[in-house]
C-alpha cells in the first residue's frame, strides 16, 4: 500500500447545477486536500479521504459565491469542510466505483462516485511520483440540508435540487 497526497495545484473539484429551469452553473472549490492510500496490485482494497474549504466556492461571480457561503447555503462560518471518506470500491479496472461518506452542511450523507482510472504511476520533470484519477456523482442538494429556493413568476425555482459532483485529482506519492 503506498501513500499519496493530493496535488492541490493540479486538482479540481467542481460542480453544476440548473439555475432557473434554463441552464446549468458551473463553479468550483479552489482549496482542495487529501489522502489516497493505493495498492497497485489490489486496487479494491486502496481508500481516499478528501477535504474541501467550502469558502473557496469559486463561480465567477462574487455576489453569488457570498451568497453560497452564507447560512441560505453553506454557512462556511458553521462548516468550513466538505469531505468525502471512501468506505469501499467496487469493479474492476476501467470500471470502478468509489463508495463512501460524504459530507456537506454537517449532513452525512453515501455516495457513489463513477471513477476514471487511475491512470498508470508517472515520474513528472522533478522525479515526484504521481498517479490520476477523475470521479464523479449526482446528489440532490436537498439531502444535505442545502433547501433556499426562491420560487419564479413563470413557475418552478431559481436553484435545481441535482447537483453533479466531478473531482479531477492529481497525487503524488510520499516517500
Amino acid at each position: 500500500m503506498s501513500k499519496y497526497q493530493i496535488d492541490p495545484s493540479h486538482s479540481s473539484a467542481s460542480f453544476s447545477i440548473k439555475h432557473m429551469m434554463i441552464a446549468k452553473v458551473h463553479g468550483s472549490f479552489d482549496k482542495i486536500t487529501g489522502v489516497l492510500n493505493y495498492d497497485a496490485n489490489s486496487p479494491l482494497k486502496s481508500n481516499v479521504e478528501v477535504s474541501i474549504d467550502a469558502s473557496s466556492i469559486n463561480t465567477r461571480e462574487p455576489q453569488r459565491d457570498a451568497h453560497l457561503k452564507s447560512p441560505d447555503f453553506f454557512d462556511v462560518e458553521k462548516y468550513p469542510t466538505i469531505s468525502f471518506t471512501s468506505k469501499r470500491i467496487e469493479g474492476s479496472a476501467g470500471n470502478l466505483k468509489l463508495l463512501g461518506d460524504l459530507t456537506i452542511h454537517g449532513v452525512t450523507q453515501q455516495v457513489n462516485l463513477e471513477v476514471e482510472g487511475p491512470t498508470e504511476e508517472m515520474k513528472d520533470p522533478w522525479g515526484n511520483l504521481k498517479i490520476g484519477a477523475s470521479a464523479s456523482t449526482k446528489i440532490k442538494r436537498k439531502d444535505f440540508g442545502l433547501t433556499w429556493n426562491a420560487a419564479l413568476e413563470a413557475g418552478g425555482f431559481l436553484v435545481g435540487d441535482d447537483v453533479t459532483i466531478t473531482l479531477d485529482i492529481q497525487f503524488v506519492k510520499q516517500v
